[in-house]
């Protein structure tokens, strides 16, 4: 296996002062009590953040999973008193119309039942305890709507132990994640940021609301395809404490967790302080130790070959055929190559990262009158994460290097008994296993006001700053220069790349440590550890958002019979995000064996204003139950690109109260990221096949002759050349300062059928269409190898750069904007809650996607090609499956319940990045069965204990054959199924 996309880590930061933050921002509003005056006429007021929504199960009071819903306000009986508490002052609509509202993400306004335009998914966390994950974006990897374009702990390849979500498919980095519907702090990767939701601790989470509809008219950019709003627990006035273990039935990927929580509501409910922990860890998985990885099938022929044939023995090639003729015996001389001596890296690669991660939140509010509540929050994490993979090849430099692209075997050397110069590809055994390890801290502190300013006009403030540090560490790497000198190897003309090498017997003469070795043999110890290396990088991101609104949810009453309410939000938001990374001296100087990457630094700042109103037109009259328009506008004005307008309107119809119909239409917007504008150059070794290889020339049927004939130009022979990558191509990629915004439009039409002669019932369905334009990526490495020796871009041959010997040496894609990306289909959800008898009842719920569409077009004016219905079989493909589904089954007797969980995902056509493969192509396999993954919970609840048993992938399936060189399947996609099946033991105490 080839050199990963290192993003390394450090060791762990010292950041111990941060453990009383919490605690510090939770006190502080009670020393406001001594200038209060205290009166039992109060009643419990609410928080910053609508308590309603957090204080009762949307289970038990008709709220319905996977339709735009609401949850209804539990209020407080109120004591004789004239003075209006701030939770009174915002339920004055469900006084006076008698329907009871609730602000769900997608809209600033509080609205009725099934009277918004906006499909809003609502997970509760029950659903998301039952499955029994440690963190977030597992749990979110089995709803339908999240896609394949994350990362996830089967990541192992520069993943970090990161998690990061994908909604429709469109990437992570078009998806926005709140927490309370504020912006929170991302990660400082050098290929990118996101939110990482390994940091997000589980049991602190009160329900997550997904808005799979653009959003950037309303939340700002990143809102392409959707909004994920965490909403976390608040006002807890009692405690918990949490054990859980999880282990595989082979016996490793064990994990465990401990949470505990504790709220004091004090002053007659003014004020509550809460405080939450947790601590979780996760043993990870080697790739031996699954049947189905532990060989990595190099190609997909009639004839596959495996492993890699970078050998810790060498690889020698013919430099006039690039075809490999010897290896070394490693006591000096050369033999003859032989397939058998290829390497096979899984032997010693994990599978799952091993991760630990530490979380801690302090919560706090107090009401000082209706007019003014403060608010404060701190979340703050603490991950650590490892993995391996085999020892590094040495094959030679990469730009900016001025160190010698090629290790040449020059004629005279010790041991050439073949009489001619020689290229040698080697990997560096003697160095050991290369170990990531990865530290992150992340800190998000809010602060803010909240309050009634007059006549329903209600307001919301807050500042929040957020920051990431990581360190990533990583041996093993080695320190080129040093290795040849050890071997006795100079270049000919000193400081070009290009130059060719000479053997100095006497390299070593005056450099310490340095032990005169042949490149022919193995490092001996001393010598090892003179030129090998470790790897340090060093990271950090930057928040800071300031965000102020005002909403009044009825301004005015239309003057009309059945009319209804005007509600009106308005508000501005300043944020500003800096990031910067910075890579190894050794590394950014092309030093070291492992990828190049050069700094990263950079910003920008945003001012924006916004506006929304909703209209409800008709109310409680003949065929208009409720019918109600809502329109949204963002005004944004960046540093970095001038100024902007995104809108978005929506229609909700109710003839009667079963049912509602909704559509909206609006446009999204997305700057270019800091890593994608400012990012410096790296190199990685992305999943791709050479053209020209022997075996890859085979699968481009009536285009073969193109390639034949591109490739011979170029002096290789395609019937005798061999890839010495194992299906990976060193790749460069970095940012474009040239950068323009991407451009969307999005549009959804549904229903929602809530009948009222069947309790319990609720299903919608919805349409949704996306199209992006100018976006901003990277293009594919296939992509570019195929334009140009197929000759259908000729053009891309010069971002092709090759060796003497025919290898690649570099495929160079920097960022750019693309052509345009499409995508289109069908959401159905069902929640159905039923009872038998007096003990018993149970739940049906089930989420449904049907993809329509998904075409991409990778070049401005190019063709547009289809991935519906495939998979991108390559290393870091992504898929697009046409059906996938979600459901669960639970059955409740008293204080004993069992649920069922299914994931389906149908199968799909292996796709090699613009084209779908056929067997008359030459390929063995061409496509993957449909998946289902089943789980298993039992509960019970004994007074203040409740246990949980779970048996997870019930029929213990095993992940769809894939060739990606790595783990025989698709990680982003199955990773799901990597760990096979696991039991998992939990054991839960309120107090």
């Amino acid at each position: 296996m080839s050199h990963p996309d290192r993003r390394k880590k450090r060791l762990p930061l010292s950041f111990s002062l941060l453990y009383a933050l919490p605690v510090f921002a939770a006190v502080a509003p009670v020393l406001a009590q001594a200038a209060t005056t205290t009166s039992s006429s109060h009643v419990h007021a609410a928080s910053h953040k609508k308590v309603a929504a957090h204080k009762v199960n949307a289970r038990t009071s008709g709220v319905q999973k996977g339709a735009p819903r609401t949850v209804s306000t539990r209020v407080a009986a109120p004591v004789a008193s004239s003075t209006r508490t701030i939770q009174q002052a915002r339920n004055l609509g469900t006084a006076a119309g008698g329907t009871e509202t609730v602000e769900v993400t997608g809209s600033f306004l509080r609205q009725g039942r099934n009277t918004s335009p906006n499909p809003v998914q609502i997970i509760t966390s029950k659903e998301i305890q039952q499955t029994g994950v440690t963190n977030v974006g597992d749990f979110l990897q089995r709803m339908p709507s999240i896609g394949s374009g994350g990362t996830g702990n089967a990541d192992t390849n520069g993943g970090a132990g990161v998690g990061c979500v994908d909604l429709r498919n469109l990437g992570s980095s078009r998806v926005l994640v709140l927490i309370d519907g504020k912006r929170v702090t991302q990660t400082g990767m050098s290929g990118g940021s996101c939110v990482d939701m390994n940091t997000i601790p589980v049991m602190a989470i009160q329900s997550i609301e997904i808005l799979k509809d653009g959003g950037s008219e309303l939340y700002g950019a990143d809102a392409v395809s959707g909004v994920i709003n965490i909403k976390m627990r608040h006002d807890i006035n009692a405690g918990a404490v949490t054990m859980r273990g999880d282990i595989s039935q082979r016996g490793d990927n064990k994990t465990g967790l401990i949470s505990a929580y504790k709220g004091w509501n004090f002053d007659h409910d003014r004020g509550n302080i809460t405080l939450m922990g947790q601590y979780n860890t996760v043993g990870g998985v080697m790739m031996k130790n699954r049947a189905w990885s532990r060989n990595p099938q190099a190609n997909d022929s009639l004839h596959p070959s495996f492993g890699s044939i970078i050998s810790t023995s060498g690889t020698f090639f013919d430099p006039s055929t690039g075809n490999p003729v010897y290896n070394s015996n490693n006591a000096g001389g050369l033999v003859p190559y032989s397939k058998s001596s290829r390497y096979n890296y899984n032997n010693d690669t994990s599978l799952l990262n091993n991760t630990q991660n530490a979380s801690l939140m302090g919560d706090a509010h107090y009401d000082f009158s209706k007019h003014f509540t403060l608010y404060s929050n701190v979340m703050y994490s603490h991950k650590t994460s490892w993995t391996q993979m085999a020892p590094i090849p040495a094959t030679g430099s990469v730009a900016p290097s001025t160190l010698p692209n090629a290790i040449m075997l020059p004629e005279d050397y010790p041991g050439n008994i073949s009489g001619e110069e020689l290229q040698m590809y080697r990997r560096m055994g003697e160095f050991g296993n290369r170990k990531s390890e990865t530290a992150v801290d992340s800190l998000t502190a809010k602060v803010g006001a909240s309050g009634e300013i007059i006549a329903g006009w209600m307001y919301d403030a807050s500042f929040t700053y957020g920051s990431t540090m990581s360190t990533f560490q990583t041996s093993g790497v080695g320190d080129y220069g040093k290795l040849l000198r050890e071997w006795g190897l100079d270049a000919v003309t000193p400081g070009d790349s290009g130059s060719d090498m000479m053997y100095n017997p006497n390299s070593c003469l005056g450099y310490a440590g340095c032990v005169q070795s042949s490149m022919l043999s193995r490092l001996s110890p001393e010598a090892a550890q003179y030129a090998n290396y470790t790897e340090h990088d060093h990271s950090q991101y930057t928040l800071r958002d300031f965000n102020a609104r005002i909403h009044n949810d009825h301004v005015v009453h239309m003057p009309y019979k059945g009319g209804g309410d005007l509600g009106i939000a308005l508000g501005m938001e300043h944020r500003g995000e800096q990031m910067s990374y910075h890579p190894d001296p050794l590394i950014a100087q092309g030093g070291s064996l492992t990828n190049t990457v050069l700094p990263t630094g950079g910003g920008f700042n945003v001012s924006e204003a916004y506006l929304e109103g909703n209209l409800t037109l008709l109310h409680n009259v003949p065929f208009a139950k409720n019918l109600s328009i809502d329109g949204q506008g963002r005004f944004s004005s960046y540093n970095t690109f001038g100024t902007t307008y995104n809108w978005k309107a929506g229609i909700n119809w109710a003839p009667v109260r079963d049912v509602a119909f909704r559509g909206t239409l609006g446009t999204s917007f997305r700057q270019p990221s800091v890593s994608e504008l400012y990012g410096g150059t790296l190199m990685s070794y992305n999943g791709a096949n050479d053209p020209c290889d022997m075996t890859q020339i085979t699968s481009y049927g009536g285009r073969q002759a193109a390639v034949m004939a591109n490739c011979m130009k170029q002096g290789i022979n395609p019937n005798t050349f061999q890839q010495s990558g194992s299906g990976q191509v060193p790749s460069l990629n970095g940012g474009n300062s040239k950068l323009r915004p991407e451009i969307g439009r999005t549009y959804t039409f549904g229903a929602t059928f809530t009948p009222h002669w069947i309790p319990g019932l609720s299903t919608s369905t919805s349409f949704w269409h996306y199209r992006v334009s100018d976006t901003i990526s990277a293009l594919s490495t296939q992509y570019v190898l195929d334009g140009c020796y197929t000759g259908s871009s000729p053009t891309m041959c010069q971002n092709v750069n090759r060796l003497s010997n025919g290898q690649i040496n570099t495929v160079s894609a920097l960022n750019a904007n693309l052509g345009a990306l499409t995508t289109s289909g069908v959401d159905w959800d069902l929640s159905y809650r039923f009872r038998v008898t007096d003990a018993d009842w149970f739940m049906v719920e089930n989420n449904f996607q049907r993809l329509v569409s998904f075409k991409q077009q990778f070049v401005p004016g190019g063709p547009h090609y289809n991935f519906l219905g495939s998979i991108t079989y390559q290393a870091q493909g992504t898929s697009n499956p046409t059906v996938r589904d979600y459901a669960s089954l639970s059955w409740h007797h008293n204080n004993f319940s069992v649920t069922y969980m299914m994931q389906y995902m149908s199968g799909m056509h292996w796709n090699d990045g613009t084209n779908t493969i056929y067997k008359a192509d030459g390929y063995g396999r061409v496509k993957n069965a449909s998946m289902v993954l089943q789980d298993l919970t039992f509960n019970y609840n004994l007074k203040r204990w409740n246990f949980q048993f779970e048996i997870q992938n019930l029929a213990d399936k095993q992940p769809p054959f894939l060739v990606n060189t790595s783990s025989n399947s698709n990680d982003s996609t199955y990773g799901g199924w990597y760990a096979g099946r696991s039991f998992l033991l939990q054991a839960g105490m309120n107090f």
